[in-house]
């Protein structure tokens, strides 16, 4: 909350009800990729180590301790509390606790057990995020856990399903999988992660099948969950799908905006449709002394994400006229699912490319590969987990408009990828970028034909054989 007298900050106020940090820090990503680190650890001695001449596979699975790495991994995430509480104090920012409510648009009602403190501000931001989402079904409430109660488990779960097809169900499948759990993912239409590009949601299934993940597809939910005899769960879909014996069910349906008990109305702050709050480019509400960023407007739904937003209001009302139209971008943002094997994306799908400027005017290049690490691997090629790598380029100057992985490190490669899309690059920048052997990463800058573009050799170039290719109709230089 950022009361303010002309430009000039005089007093700062975050009230929070729970622990600081948000969904990130205390039962998201942080933690997350916690559990992400112990998978891939465990996933490398199963099955990864004896080919380097390691032995012990599967036996030194067996020795992992759950409690172990849950009292590590919670005693960092009060780490970082601490480090926040501390960096507030230190800027001297006053910190509140409490469950906070408008009572009109310019004072907040913090309610904390039983006492109520009003808190009059000239701008209130509003940064409350998302809560987990329980869809309708017999039992569903009573004998499931969200994703946040993931992070509660006291023992890894012999046999757990996972509900759900986006970011957060492909990565907890992955996590439990890799640790040794009987993994059921059900999902309510054909494949996980849907929204993002064919390559990746194929690529994704395939692997995750690989791995032994059972997946439920066209379920169309759940539509009961029971107990037996021995406290297990029984599951039913709506398709007739049964899975028995579950020692866990975790919804990861959805997340819905966290405004329940703000009480907007009071400040006439307006939801759009779907829930989320009304905002435009500058993340103004309906109310002219209310701001929104985050989760909570349903706009690119991710913490680096919020804390751009952030910045760039804070930029706005406090940096004089220079940062007086200070905002955030959301095109072109960069992001990664930490599924097994993980996922980066940005840009366009192909799909959404060919809407905007038609099937003849872009080009896709495409490549499918086994990382080098499996290079030594005894098996058959066709068994090797495969990285896949897609550029989607638009116009004569083939312009890079979407950039989709999937495959081992490419969490880590795509955050530089991000800046060149970011930039404009083309093609034929990321030809010219002397490659970095060996690498994944070098694929990126050596697909097709190295070197030049469309544009300055005079002739498309086809990316399946480097031959030219006829120059498709109505192809535009200028985006």
């Amino acid at each position: 909350m950022f009361p303010i007298d002309n430009i000039l900050l005089i007093h700062t106020v975050v009230i929070e009800m729970a622990r600081l940090g948000g969904t990130c820090v205390n039962v998201g990503c942080v933690p997350k990729k916690v559990m992400f680190n112990a998978a891939t650890i465990a996933h490398t001695l199963a099955h990864d180590a004896t080919h380097y001449g390691f032995e012990g596979g599967k036996a030194c699975v067996k020795t992992f301790d759950w409690p172990k790495v849950k009292k590590a991994r919670d005693d960092y995430v009060l780490r970082l509390n601490s480090i926040y509480e501390n960096g507030l104090k230190s800027a001297g920012v006053e910190f509140l606790q409490g469950r906070a409510s408008f009572v009109d648009s310019h004072t907040l009602a913090i309610t904390n057990n039983d006492s109520v403190k009003n808190v009059t501000a000239g701008k209130i931001i509003i940064a409350t995020g998302g809560r987990p989402y329980f869809p309708p079904g017999e039992g569903v409430l009573e004998h499931s856990i969200s994703s946040d109660g993931f992070f509660e488990l006291q023992d890894l779960p012999k046999v757990a399903v996972v509900v759900g097809a986006g970011y957060i169900a492909v990565e907890l499948a992955g996590v439990l999988n890799s640790l040794g759990s009987e993994v059921h993912l059900i999902l309510r239409f054909g494949k996980a992660l849907r929204q993002f590009d064919k390559m990746i949601s194929d690529g994704l299934d395939e692997e995750m099948k690989r791995a032994g993940i059972h997946i439920h597809t066209n379920t169309g939910g759940v539509a009961k969950i029971s107990l037996d005899s021995e406290q297990k769960k029984t599951i039913q879909t709506i398709s007739g799908d049964t899975i028995y014996g579950a020692d866990v069910v975790i919804m990861a349906t959805s997340r819905v905006p966290n405004t329940k008990h703000l009480h907007l109305d009071k400040a006439n702050v307006e939801l759009n449709d779907k829930g989320y709050i009304q905002v435009d480019e500058l993340q103004n509400t309906s109310s002219p002394s209310v701001y929104a960023l985050g989760d909570v407007c349903g706009n690119v739904e991710l913490t680096p994400m919020a804390i751009a937003a952030g910045r760039r209001l804070a930029d706005r009302m406090f940096g004089g006229i220079k940062q007086a139209e200070a905002k955030v971008s959301y095109d072109n943002v960069p992001t990664v699912v930490f599924s097994h094997p993980p996922i980066g994306t940005i840009g366009m799908t192909e799909d959404q490319a060919v809407s905007k400027y038609g099937k003849d005017n872009i080009r896709v290049y495409n490549s499918s590969f086994a990382n080098l690490y499996y290079g030594i691997f005894d098996v058959d090629s066709n068994d090797k987990p495969k990285t896949r790598m897609k550029l989607i380029c638009a116009g004569l100057d083939e312009k890079v408009v979407g950039l989709h992985c999937i495959g081992m490190s490419v969490d880590e490669i795509l955050q530089g990828f991000g800046v060149a899309l970011k930039m404009g690059a083309t093609k034929a920048d990321f030809d010219s970028c002397i490659a970095i052997h060996p690498t994944a990463a070098e694929e990126l800058v050596t697909m097709g034909t190295w070197g030049t573009s469309p544009q300055i050799s005079g002739a498309l170039v086809s990316p399946l054989n480097g031959a030219p290719a006829a120059e498709p109709k109505g192809l535009k230089s200028n985006l």
